[in-house]
């Protein structure tokens, strides 16, 4: 932070703990302005110390509003008795306008109808002959100006207030979809390549005696599948930050066009994988790629995880506003502990927030005659 936004940060703070100083320096300058006129200078001493009474709570009006105007008032109200005029009644103004501002109707009323009442008070003593409504009407005039500035300065601090207050509402609620992001992430991430190495694993270790070239590849793929969950958890974690660091990092997400490696990395672990996409995939937005992406990695995960010896299918069509995707597997009946009749996993709910991001449904269950289908409809024209 620059020292000068330091200095502005640290005045803020301090005006929010102590509003005296600033409220003090305020009655200074209003005791000074109002000393000029009239006879407080040329008057006796004590006139002087009524028009510090009349200004010198203005220093606490932030603080105690009702009591300032009460303590005013009651200086006011000496004042008439003592039948002096001052323009240091001025102040009624201000702490009218303070009360207003910073308490609630049911104490600005009140305040308005005593002002009201001492301006009646005032015009009867002191307006000139035949000019009393005139000066009642010009005295009422500037308390009720008063009153309406602080009562809309106190709307608008409550508009400002809740403006702040939204804010920090969407700023939670970014940090909670972010981290919604990366936990569905990290679960595609790992739960599919740790599926793919825990296949290639049990591969290697059944023919490592009777086929040692087939073991060394599957060992090597098994390296392979770590690296490159290394580099899309780096590249997943890095998504929200302003800049990458690595050259990993900046690569692009993965998208339609790396079906085809994944269903590679599928039939290396064993799950034969076929591919068909249709329709104008470059038209197709990153994030929704991305999307699509993760459906197809987590539907075909599943299928390696729960029905071993299975074939899958993957069919992609994509027009300008919509995208559909489909995973199939031929296998045999669902067995009733097949964890896909029972409640949804984690697998199922991030596929359907993935596709509630997009308006689209997702449907997932048995077909008949043995196997499960993954089926989801993606709206790209309005992404939420």
């Amino acid at each position: 932070m620059r020292p000068a936004d330091r200095l502005a940060a640290r005045l803020t703070a301090l005006s929010r703990w102590s509003t005296v100083p600033a409220d003090a320096l305020l009655a200074a300058a209003l005791f000074l302005a109002t000393l000029g006129p009239g006879q407080v200078l040329s008057g006796p001493p004590w006139l002087l110390a009524l028009q510090a009474a009349l200004v010198a709570p203005l220093a606490w009006r932030r603080r105690a509003p009702m009591t300032v105007m009460g303590a005013i008032g009651l200086a006011a109200a000496v004042q008439w008795t003592l039948d002096v005029q001052l323009p240091a009644d001025a102040a009624l103004l201000v702490a009218l306008y303070t009360v207003a501002a910073r308490r609630p109707w049911r104490h600005a009323l009140p305040a308005a109808l005593a002002l009201q009442a001492g301006v009646l008070l005032a015009a009867a003593r002191w307006a000139p002959p035949g000019q009393f409504p005139f000066t009642t009407a010009a005295l009422s005039a500037m308390a009720a100006t008063a009153l309406t500035t602080g009562l809309w300065m106190r709307v608008r601090r409550a508009y400002v207030t809740s403006l702040e207050h939204d804010r920090e509402q969407r700023a939670r609620l970014a940090v909670a979809e972010e981290r919604a992001r990366m936990t569905r992430d990290m679960h595609d991430i790992v739960t599919h390549n740790l599926s793919v190495m825990v296949a290639l694993a049990d591969s290697a270790a059944h023919v490592r005696h009777s086929a040692p070239d087939r073991a060394a590849a599957a060992t090597e793929q098994i390296a392979a599948t770590g690296r490159q969950a290394l580099q899309d958890m780096r590249r997943s974690l890095s998504a929200g930050r302003d800049h990458a660091t690595s050259d990993e990092t900046r690569q692009p997400a993965p998208g339609i066009a790396e079906l085809g490696p994944l269903a590679e990395r599928m039939r290396a672990a064993g799950l034969a994988t076929g591919v068909r996409v249709a329709g104008d995939t470059e038209a197709v937005p990153a994030t929704a790629q991305l999307t699509i992406y993760r459906l197809v990695q987590e539907a075909l995960t599943n299928t390696l995880r729960h029905a071993p010896g299975a074939a899958a299918e993957v069919r992609v069509e994509v027009s300008s506003c919509r995208a559909e995707v489909e995973v199939t597997d031929v296998r045999g009946p669902v067995a009733p502990g097949d964890p896909g009749l029972r409640s949804e996993g984690r697998g199922i709910a991030g596929m359907r927030e993935r596709v509630a991001a997009y308006g689209g449904t997702l449907d997932a269950g048995p077909v008949t005659g043995g196997g499960w289908r993954v089926l989801a409809v993606l709206d790209l024209g309005a992404p939420r």
